[in-house]
């Protein structure tokens, strides 16, 4: 028993060790180089005008001698700022001490959480930036060597420069230098090959365009001599560059032809106008009479861009398109200045450290163990894995034990710990153990600003990264929403479902840009997602003639639903024409110009239908929101078309077979019993968490208990906030528009004359029997066939059962008699 105490004691740091590694005196350390730095500023600006007095008392001096005599000492921060001013500047690397003293502050900030940083690639290039910095002012320097005190390159760079003109000689080493600084330059930032290639590549292009400007004007004035008058009026001459820009400007040209992309037009022609002049555009004979609509078009912008290729006779019905040459299509320029949310937005929770003591471990060990051998059963070995919420401790049972009798003792096991529910894993799956969850008895908050701020979450490359939390191991759990594709979460009334979905929200605020993501919001309550309202501009979805993004009535539901499959018919049109598979290729296409928005092609953002209460809109609007769902389900993905829904009622009528199918992502949060866990999950196991926040994953057969990250109304107002604040589009992105059936079928739609005086009753037996039959209303209330049969349409015409279906009993809409109350009012 000793023995295996003393192994779960060596895997705990001792408290030294802990002290080293606490946020505390991470921050201490870094408030300490902060004000280190700033002092350090202070010595060297002072330096620069009080050094040349304090340098002869400091030369060949002790510091402590220095010190003996302070009142000699002008320097501002005293005898220690102009002791170090002098050794670090003039005595060592000159005024390039300043990059390590801004590496400093760098590490400061980070030390305190404030900006983060990398540490070792800031490291070398502040060293190397100082040494070789040190080498260049001190050349810069060499005419005024005898007449400063100052040596701006320091001794380090004197020694240098003196050796190498030993070596080299003067040119040879401003050659080196300069080679040496183009070379540094280029390591740290690539975009310095381009510039220098740009500088010769105008350049020659300039004079080799002059060349062949000489030569072409040189034959069209030798082969137009020959030409005859109606030749001459059928060939259309541009006298000059700026009466083809005005037709240009004058002429309408379509939007999406140039929509967002007006700055890189711009960029451009200002960037040709230096070696193209007014005599290029005199050899550009071209005959416009005849030519399409899209060719006049391709033109014209060829003018603009003298890099794209005419392309005279271009058709429509052509998908070979060709802008290679043409600058890559930037979806973000629209909103170029879009800055995204920091994790300072969030609040960050003080119960960051392990829940979990090492006395509390033993004791729940040893009663694990006490349990389990007072049935008889013997185990090998235990060890303990601390989670936020919850420890799992692994056991190894003896040989010959039977798994199905420790899965038997889980009340027995709850009840020895005193804990308020376990969880058995009987076997882990990849490990020769059995698992039993406990939670902590002091359980730890998981902000969301420790998920956001991590380095996993900021170098995800998922397409849509959702973080939902931390697992028992403490890792951070995320999720690709586009691998997924869709996420069914359920869970009982108070346990974290709201607050996991604002979590899955934020997750994609803080990871996409605008251009990128676009959210469709069902809010049957009214006020879960009303507070993303502020962004309706940036990243919200809504049909043209809705006034709020966000939808909370029901018949706005299913337009916007249907709205959304047209959508979906209409992307996968467009990737029929592009010939691509899904949407992140037609995107990659689009980029990169090789697709002509001519032809109806655009830059397809992703869509996010997230729904909160399902269950609601179920008995609401039955069949007319769940056929809409499915086919959005088993189709759209390709599209960029994914779905959330969430509901407090995971009950089968609401979580029905069609739903579960194409919902292979599912998030259960506790509920109430066993079978409300099997309707979520097909296993058991929800309905032993310990709520708030605690959910289990399932994804196939894998199952992951996590800790739900925490992120409450105040930080999720500050995030939209801040985004609603910035610069947003002219309005919301539109869905296409939806005409529904608009006959007299719909509800509200019967005249309350002719209504039959058993019509309510009829609803009222129809739905208690949940069978639309017109031979049950004979038999039940003797009624005649004709009459039932009217009272079966007056029952279809109000929403009711569903349409004739032959021989087959009509289907009935409304589930039970709170929901018939509800319909027969509204048609009161």
């Amino acid at each position: 028993m000793a023995k295996k105490n003393t192994e779960v004691k060596k895997g705990k740091p001792n408290k030294f060790i802990l002290f080293l590694q606490s946020e505390m005196t991470h921050f201490f350390l870094g408030l300490f180089l902060l004000l280190f730095s700033i002092f350090l500023f202070f010595a060297f600006i002072s330096f620069f005008f009080t050094g040349d007095y304090d340098q002869s008392f400091i030369l060949n001096r002790n510091l402590s001698d220095i010190i003996g005599a302070p009142h000699e000492i002008t320097n501002w921060t005293g005898a220690f700022g102009a002791y170090f001013s002098e050794y670090l500047i003039n005595q060592g690397f000159g005024i390039s001490v300043f990059f390590i003293l801004y590496f400093i502050f760098q590490v400061a900030l980070d030390q305190m959480k404030i900006k983060s940083m990398s540490k070792y690639s800031n490291l070398i290039w502040s060293v190397v930036a100082m040494i070789w910095g040190s080498v260049v002012l001190a050349l810069v320097m060499l005419p005024f060597k005898s007449s400063t005190f100052l040596f701006l390159g320091g001794a380090h760079g004197l020694w240098i420069m003196d050796k190498l003109r030993l070596f080299l000689g003067l040119p040879g080493t401003i050659l080196l230098i300069l080679g040496v600084s183009v070379f540094l330059a280029a390591l740290r930032n690539r975009k310095v090959l381009d510039k220098i290639r740009s500088i010769f590549f105008i350049r020659l292009k300039w004079k080799k365009n002059k060349a062949n400007d000489t030569i072409e004007s040189k034959e069209f004035n030798s082969e137009s001599s020959f030409e005859t008058e109606e030749v001459r009026e059928s060939v259309v001459t541009i006298p000059s560059k700026k009466e083809v820009v005005d037709e240009i400007v004058s002429e309408p040209v379509p939007e999406e032809c140039f929509a967002a992309q007006e700055e890189q037009f711009d960029s451009v022609e200002t960037k040709d106008n230096d070696f193209y002049e007014e005599d290029d555009f005199d050899v550009l004979p071209t005959v416009i009479e005849g030519l399409t609509p899209s060719a006049k078009v391709s033109q014209k912008a060829s003018v603009i861009e003298p890099n794209v290729q005419i392309q005279a006779g271009y058709s429509e019905e052509s998908e070979e398109y060709d802008g290679s040459e043409m600058q890559d299509y930037d979806p973000t320029l629209d909103l170029s200045r879009y800055k995204y949310p920091s994790p300072e937005l969030l609040r960050k929770y003080d119960d960051s450290e392990m829940a979990v003591n090492e006395e509390e471990q033993n004791t729940n060990i040893r009663r694990i163990r006490e349990t389990l051998e007072h049935y008889g059963i013997t185990i090998s070995s235990i060890k303990a894995t601390v989670g936020p919420t919850i420890t799992l401790y692994e056991i190894v049972p003896a040989p010959g034990i039977r798994i199905s009798k420790i899965r038997n003792l889980e009340d027995d096991i709850a009840l020895s710990l005193a804990a308020l529910g376990i969880r058995i894993i009987a076997p882990i799956p990849g490990k020769g153990t059995v698992g039993i969850e406990v939670p902590n008895k002091n359980p730890q908050i998981v902000s969301m600003q420790s998920i956001l701020a991590s380095k996993k979450f900021n170098e995800s490359k998922y397409d849509l990264p959702i973080a939902l939390g931390k697992t028992i191991t403490n890792e951070i759990f995320m999720i690709d929403l586009c691998k997924m594709p869709h996420v069914l979460v359920a869970g009982a009334t108070g346990q974290g479902k709201s607050v996991g979905l604002n979590a899955i929200i934020t997750s994609l605020l803080y990871k996409k840009h605008p251009s990128q993501l676009k959210f469709v919001l069902v809010d049957p309550k009214k006020v879960e997602f009303n507070i993303y309202s502020l962004i309706e501009k940036h990243f919200l979805a809504k049909l043209p003639d809705a006034e709020e993004a966000i939808i909370t009535d029901v018949t706005k539901v299913v337009q916007t639903l249907n709205s959304i499959t047209r959508e979906m018919d209409t992307r996968y049109d467009l990737l029929k024409k592009a010939h691509t598979r899904n949407i992140k290729e037609y995107n990659a296409k689009f980029v990169a110009r090789k697709l002509n928005p001519e032809n109806g092609h655009k830059y397809m953002p992703y869509i996010v239908v997230i729904i909160d209460e399902f269950g609601d809109l179920i008995m609401t609007a039955g069949k007319e929101v769940e056929l809409p769902i499915a086919r959005i389900a088993q189709l759209a993905r390709a599209v960029g078309i994914h779905m959330v829904i969430a509901t407090q009622r995971p009950s089968t009528n609401i979580i029905t077979g069609t739903i579960k199918a194409n919902f292979p992502a599912r998030v259960a949060f506790r509920v109430s019993s066993m079978i409300d866990s099997r309707t979520i999950l097909d296993c058991p196991g929800a309905n032993q968490l310990i709520g708030r926040g605690d959910l289990l994953f399932s994804q196939g057969s894998e199952l992951s208990r996590v800790q739900c990250a925490f992120v409450d109304t105040p930080e999720v107002e500050e995030v939209v906030e801040f985004i609603g604040n910035q610069q947003g589009y002219p309005t919301a992105f539109l869905l296409p528009e939806y005409e529904g059936d608009t006959s007299e079928g719909g509800i509200g739609a019967i005249d309350m004359s002719d209504k039959d005086p058993l019509f309510e009753d009829a609803a009222r037996l129809i739905v208690a029997n949940q069978q639309g039959s017109t031979s049950l209303l004979q038999r039940k209330m003797s009624l005649g066939y004709n009459r039932a049969g009217r009272i079966m349409d007056q029952l279809e015409a109000a929403g009711i059962v569903g349409p004739f279906e032959g021989s087959k009993a009509r289907q009935v809409l409304v589930m039970d008699e709170t929901h018939l109350e509800m319909v027969l009012n509204n048609l009161k």
